[in-house]
């Protein structure tokens, strides 16, 4: 069973997911919010799996919201849900912490699996769009800055896992990864997992962005 916040300044779109939510056995909706800070306020009392984050709304915004959730360190981890496949606050949403995004037509198969992704620790952007979704925003994405001081964190990594942490940087699928360094996907799953515990990483888009940050990966590189 997932239990599930909904979170959304409009009651009839709360109401839509509720009925969805409540349609299949696997999902339990333990509450709802309509602004950031009820939210951050029932997530830390109600302790869901999964918290469905709108972006826009008034007083304190979703972007903030996730900050404050993820920051906590709980269980909970937030699924954006954007108008707008591109909407520019989904970027500082991921980096707030979310563990990824869906748009608000997506089909209600799409976000029960989403749901389902993101409680079970993955991402729910596939790593070809967490790549479309970078390149979009290169120009938010601050540039690295070589000053010869390496972050621990990658200190931390084997040569395998270095190279890993680059494909995954890149957009690159398991099988993708599998293919590229002659291994099994359960052997490259094992490696990711290790990765993102060593860098701190909720998950794989978290991943690909301290890629970013780190100059391990570029826009348009493959």
């Amino acid at each position: 069973m997932t239990t599930v916040l909904i979170v959304d300044d409009q009651p009839l779109q709360r109401y839509g997911f509720h009925l969805l939510l409540d349609s299949v056995p696997e999902t339990d909706v333990v509450g709802e919010a309509a602004h950031g800070a009820e939210a951050v306020r029932k997530a830390a009392e109600l302790r869901p799996d999964v918290v469905l984050m709108d972006v826009r709304m008034p007083g304190m915004d979703g972007i903030e919201a996730t900050r404050r959730i993820a920051a906590a360190g709980g269980r909970s981890r937030v699924l954006v849900l954007t108008t707008f496949d591109l909407d520019e606050y989904v970027h500082a949403a991921i980096r707030a912490g979310a563990s990824g995004f869906l748009l608000k037509d997506a089909r209600p198969e799409e976000l029960l699996a989403g749901i389902r992704a993101v409680a079970s620790g993955d991402a729910v952007i596939a790593p070809a769009l967490t790549r479309r979704l970078l390149d979009e925003f290169a120009p938010y994405i601050p540039a690295h800055r070589g000053d010869g001081a390496e972050d621990p964190r990658l200190g931390s990594l084997t040569d395998r896992e270095r190279e890993i942490l680059v494909a995954v940087g890149k957009g690159w699928t398991n099988g993708e990864i599998a293919t590229r360094f002659v291994l099994s996907e359960s052997t490259v799953k094992t490696h990711v997992g290790r990765v993102l515990a060593k860098i701190g990483a909720r998950d794989r888009i978290q991943a690909v962005i301290f890629a970013y940050d780190h100059g391990l990966a570029r826009p348009g590189t493959n």
